[in-house]
């Protein structure tokens, strides 16, 4: 039960005066931030007129602290909704110093701010860059690749880049580490024909470096493989004293994976099948073991029959 008992007119009195407390802080509220205030956002640098003859490095972070003219309410929101969080800095005075000052370029940046939330000043307001020579360089493009064929389906041929180089440029030092550049990495799934696709090549992390193109042609050739199966004469190898060898069987079955294009033209003449007399010599093997030292490209052994043959020496 309530430990003190309020009469209707007493809790009418008492809820009018909490409501007035409520509306009199509310509006308090209100007027604190409808009142202009300077706070400060992080602002992330965006470069542009970067100088061609110089290298650059920037000794600083590529975030900046900038102080924004504006009321309570904008600055109550200004880390939840902030769409333009990024300046562009000029660089073209580069070419003849090592800084950039903000504050020369604050009537331009302040162009693309919105009208009610003007930047007046940066921390730091000075940029320090760090110069050295710059190189050209041509370089192999690696390509990354994630994919998964169908059923019987397989890559058929070689893969095409159109450029297979790119060209980039920056610090010297850099550049002469460089020996390939990558693409995105091509994601397929369930691939049963050939593919030809536009890839992008991996984005430059670092400001002062740039690759071009920055988009290449790939053509992968795809078909569907089939088991055939082929004799293959066996040689012998690494026979120095010149014995009269003699292996049985002379011929051994090859059952491979092939693409229904190449089906037809596949003969013995692709194969090479070899047993190696230094393991009877060296080691005293009784029977000799078939290695395949030569195969078509892009297909793949599914068995060798018999995979080690007998042999006689004719002395």
């Amino acid at each position: 039960m309530p430990i003190i008992k309020l009469s209707p007119a007493e809790r009418r009195r008492l809820t009018a005066f909490t409501t007035c407390i409520i509306l009199a802080v509310i509006a308090w509220v209100f007027a604190v931030l409808s009142n202009p205030h300077n706070f400060t956002v992080p602002k992330v640098i965006v470069f542009k007129n970067a100088p061609q003859r110089r290298a650059f490095h920037s000794l600083q972070s590529d975030t900046i602290n900038a102080t924004v003219q504006g009321n309570g309410w904008q600055m109550l929101f200004s880390r939840i909704n902030d769409d333009n969080n990024t300046i562009s800095v000029d660089l073209h005075t580069l070419e003849q110093r090592d800084y950039v000052v903000l504050g020369s370029q604050l009537r331009r940046i302040n162009t693309s701010q919105p009208a009610n939330r003007q930047i007046i000043a940066f921390d730091p307001d000075t940029l320090y860059f760090d110069f050295s020579s710059r190189r050209v360089k041509k370089v192999p493009v690696q390509l990354l690749t994630s994919i998964e064929y169908k059923k019987q389906f397989d890559q058929s041929g070689d893969i095409a880049l159109k450029p297979d180089y790119v060209t980039i440029s920056g610090p010297s030092e850099l550049i002469s580490r460089i020996t390939a550049w990558n693409t995105d990495t091509l994601q397929m799934d369930n691939v049963g024909e050939s593919v030809n696709k536009q890839l992008k090549m991996q984005s430059v992390k670092e400001v002062n470096m740039t690759v071009y193109p920055k988009t290449i042609q790939v053509k992968i050739p795809v078909d569907e493989f089939t088991e055939k199966t082929l004799e293959i004469p066996v040689k012998v190898i690494n026979n120095h004293n010149y014995y009269n060898v003699k292996v049985l069987p002379q011929k051994v079955k090859v059952t491979f994976m092939t693409s229904l294009t190449d089906y037809p033209d596949m003969d013995d003449a692709f194969f090479e099948a070899t047993v190696d007399l230094n393991l009877w010599e060296q080691k005293g093997y009784h029977t000799l073991p078939v290695n395949l030292k030569r195969i078509p490209p892009y297909c793949r052994i599914v068995k060798i029959e018999p995979a080690v043959v007998d042999f006689i020496i004719k002395k």
